[in-house]
């Protein structure tokens, strides 16, 4: 059935409902957060076609789940959130993704604007060079493979152990940098060959690092808490888990293609392949991920202290050490929690695809330096625009099972931006700007353009109406680096 087939009524101004139909297989309503601008793009979008394929999934309670930057994905869309009993629910490799934990780190330092400005080319040379970037980028140095079974098992406190960071960085990590759940024994050795050599570098597609300055405060209170203030130079870095976590996935769902009829699972959609929990299946699955994202954190560890490296280098040590992380947030993984769910508290396995954990102050998850305000949500935009800061809120508890948005969501394909773009100098057009971009081949920056991307600070505005987070601060780039 066409996407643009999907039946949808209007809740209200922030809301959309996808009606359950049981002839579709759905066992629960479909939820679209998304205003009259974002839904004048995303009727004739697969990934609404996606959300009701996603409600067919065994155990799903309360709704299929479609953040205002969603987009068309495998299986799920991106920007989809599902959840599913813990005790009678299934998991789904589709629901997570293949960049496992693909996430994004945010970096305060102590210098401002014009410091950055009067040095930017420098500054993106000295990153470019610090951090591997591109597809296949590789550090030139495999880690042992019982270096490699700690990564997976430790995350980003491995890195930290070795003087890669600080133990206050681990306590500004979701989850603290590790799922405890992880074993390295569950990942292929294809799946170890390909990250051997990974761990420290940014890859590509629409992974980035930026160099960025706060250029307006919303909430001066929340910004306060999480030290941001107008003016201030951050570093934001959005990246996961490379190679291996690619393979991971791509083996898992051959494993759940497979195993699906003898479960007795029927679906809308291959792509949705996946595995009743409990079973041996889904244990394999669990495992492999949370070892995959593990060496995600660990990567995004290692690339922030290159970062501060780089930095000492061109202002000084004492500019490096000052140099603390804000938060590291995930937007690609499978998470058991606890939610209210038709008035009852319940055990459930959340699938955030492309869409941010977002839980309110006073959240036992949330680090204690930001419990008074909430869970620090990082939502970056494009290159050529803004991205944005913001906390969760008891409305993400209580509509989205503690989610939001990750990002702008993708507005053309990555051939389409190409397209529009051919003969146009994207580079240049940022310089003129004031931003500094390096790429490994700047002639690929057309496929993440402007162009490409929705405004995030749309996707933002519905996300803050429809009461899923609280806007904090907004971001201008400086420096892009990109693969």
């Amino acid at each position: 059935m066409a996407s643009h087939m999907v039946p949808l009524e209007r809740l209200d101004t922030w809301r959309w409902r996808i009606p359950r139909d049981e002839q579709r297989g759905m066992r629960v309503d479909g939820i679209v957060f998304a205003d009259d601008r974002l839904m004048g793009r995303l009727r004739d979008d697969p990934a609404l076609e996606q959300v009701a394929n996603v409600a067919a999934l065994p155990g799903i309670v309360g709704e299929s789940l479609a953040m205002p930057d969603v987009h068309w994905g495998y299986g799920f869309p991106v920007g989809g959130v599902a959840a599913t009993l813990a005790d009678d629910g299934v998991i789904s490799p589709g629901g997570i993704g293949f960049d496992i934990n693909c996430g994004v780190r945010l970096l305060r330092t102590d210098l401002r604007r014009d410091d950055v400005s009067r040095v930017a080319a420098r500054l993106a040379d000295e990153l470019f060079r610090a951090v591997p970037t591109g597809v296949g980028a590789r550090t030139g140095a495999r880690l042992a493979p019982r270096d490699l079974d700690r990564v997976l098992e430790q995350g980003a406190a491995w890195p930290v152990a070795r003087g890669l960071g600080s133990h206050e960085d681990l306590d500004l990590t979701e989850e603290r940098g590790t799922l405890a759940a992880a074993d390295a024994a569950a990942v292929s050795l294809r799946a170890k060959q390909r990250g051997a050599d990974q761990l420290g570098t940014l890859g590509s597609g629409n992974h980035f690092l930026e160099v960025q300055a706060v250029d307006r405060v919303l909430d001066v209170a929340a910004a306060r808490v999480l030290g941001l203030d107008v003016g201030r130079v951050v570093v934001l870095i959005h990246c996961g888990s490379r190679g291996l976590g690619h393979q991971v996935c791509t083996d898992h769902l051959a494993i759940m293609d497979r195993s699906a009829a003898r479960h007795g699972i029927h679906l809308p959609d291959r792509q949705l392949a996946c595995a009743p929990l409990r079973t041996p299946e889904a244990d394999a699955y669990l495992a492999a991920m949370a070892a995959a994202a593990n060496f995600a954190w660990a990567n995004r560890q290692v690339i922030a202290h290159d970062v501060r490296q780089a930095f000492g280098r061109l202002f000084g040590p004492h500019e490096a050490a000052a140099m603390g992380l804000v938060y590291d947030v995930s937007h690609n993984i499978a998470k058991f929690e606890r939610h209210v769910v038709d008035g009852r508290e319940m055990e459930v396995c959340v699938h955030r695809k492309g869409a941010t954990r977002a839980f309110p102050a006073g959240h036992p998850d949330v680090p204690a330096r930001y419990r008074s305000v909430g869970q620090p949500v990082l939502i970056p935009g494009d290159m050529g625009r803004y991205s944005f800061v913001a906390v969760g809120t008891d409305g993400a508890m209580a509509r989205a099972f503690g989610s939001t948005c990750h990002g702008a969501g993708r507005d053309l394909s990555r051939h389409a931006a190409v397209r529009q773009l051919r003969g146009t100098d994207v580079a240049a057009a940022l310089a003129r700007e004031g931003i500094v971009v390096r790429a490994q081949r700047p002639d690929l920056l057309a496929e993440e353009a402007t162009v490409a991307y929705k405004d995030v600070a749309v996707v933002v505005d519905v996300a803050a109406g429809a009461g899923l987070i609280r806007p904090v601060a907004r971001l201008r780039p400086l420096v892009v680096v990109k693969g």
